[in-house]
């Protein structure tokens, strides 16, 4: 089935990168943000492939830097969010969910202290713009609220780290996980980041300058072409395999951190002015409604169309939320929001009840894949 073309507007913005992604061959995209944002260049078996053994460079402009500055700035986020942002240092990286009065994760952004009393959220696919904005109003909150133009880059892959030195030097590999330094290019500083939307390593570079950002992207190219660097984007088998959730697909106004496996996320036993404490800490107690697992059937190389789960009695128990073929291990790998009483089945059944999927934990155990696959 042919796919449909992109009608470009001014209601879907551009990025400094775009031009440079179509001229990398870009056949997908999508709309994220209110931006363009690539999603496929090869095929999605090849673009993983690529990403797994070498590096590529992604336009992921489309995580849009909300700023929030001023004297109420630390209460608000700390606010918006069930983690402790307390001891939040200088140079790191936050993923935090941010949650409404019942629990709802309205996003789950990274947030970076760029100063002591100014943040980044580097947000998913939803208004929090407009959602800060109506909480600071309401709670008459000293703080300046805006979208500031920062196009991220993120390069990603074994070979990430290579590259990025090539450009940026040494101090590179001093970048611990989830945290960031500032480093020069061609006079300007840059936040680099060791982040990114894969579990194959590599780095964000948080872009405040268009034009040095293109010069950049050029740069990365020209110093990388004998680690095989390559356009690329956000890959769906990389993820799913990896176990990362994706904002609108896994988890949503709809479900709590407690459903989807964030709890790590949230100090529900801290006394923090967090508008979500009272609803997840209630949750706890009572126990989720239903949770996101696993799911995974040998052999089977399509997707299906039918998003419900069945118990084996044939009733609907959950839904699916993600699904993948995995070359990797000739296996369809989906998430799937199930309810309480399936939690403990170790089999459900999938595509109109045709095929029984093994239940897993999230993120995959590959011993138990590779066992269900034998």
């Amino acid at each position: 089935m042919q796919q449909p073309g992109l009608v470009f507007s001014r209601r879907i913005r551009t990025t400094p990168f775009t031009s440079r992604v179509m001229h990398g061959g870009v056949k997908l995209a999508t709309v994220y943000n209110h931006m363009v944002l690539a999603s496929e260049f090869r095929s999605l078996k090849e673009d993983c492939e690529h990403l797994c053994s070498h590096v590529q460079v992604w336009d992921v402009s489309v995580q849009r830097q909300i700023q929030i500055s001023g004297p109420d700035a630390n209460k608000l986020v700390q606010w918006m969010t069930p983690r402790n942002l307390g001891k939040a240092q200088p140079d790191q990286c936050f993923y935090v969910p941010l949650c409404d009065e019942n629990g709802g994760i309205v996003n789950d952004p990274i947030a970076i202290n760029v100063s002591p009393q100014s943040w980044w959220l580097s947000i998913s696919d939803s208004d929090v713009l407009l959602w800060a904005k109506g909480l600071a109003v309401g709670r008459g909150m000293d703080v300046k609220i805006r979208e500031v133009d920062v196009w991220p880059i993120a390069i990603q892959g074994p070979k990430a780290e290579t590259l990025v030195e090539r450009v940026f030097g040494e101090a590179v590999r001093d970048i611990r996980f989830f945290r960031y330094k500032r480093l020069a290019y061609k006079g300007h500083d840059f936040i680099v980041a060791r982040s990114g939307w894969s579990k194959q390593g590599g780095f964000e570079v948080y872009v405040d300058d268009a034009r040095l950002g293109q010069e950049l992207w050029d740069e990365l190219f020209a110093r990388g072409e004998d680690l095989n660097v390559g356009h690329g984007c956000p890959n769906l088998i990389e993820r799913i395999e990896s176990g990362l959730l994706s904002f609108g697909s896994d988890l949503d106004l709809a479900t709590t951190p407690l459903q989807v496996g964030l709890d790590r996320f949230c100090h529900l036993d801290e006394d923090l002015d967090s508008m979500s404490l009272p609803a997840l800490r209630a949750q706890r107690e009572q126990g989720v409604p239903s949770r996101l697992m696993g799911l995974v059937v040998p052999g089977l190389e399509r997707t299906v169309e039918d998003m419900q789960i069945y118990n084996p009695s044939g009733e609907c128990v959950g839904e699916l939320t993600s699904q993948v073929y995995s070359p990797r291990f000739n296996a369809w790998l989906g998430y799937a929001l199930v309810e309480r009483a399936a939690f403990d089945l170790p089999q459900l059944g999938i595509d109109a009840n045709r095929h029984q999927a093994h239940v897993s934990e999230l993120p995959f155990n590959f011993d138990q894949i590779l066992a269900h696959c034998a």
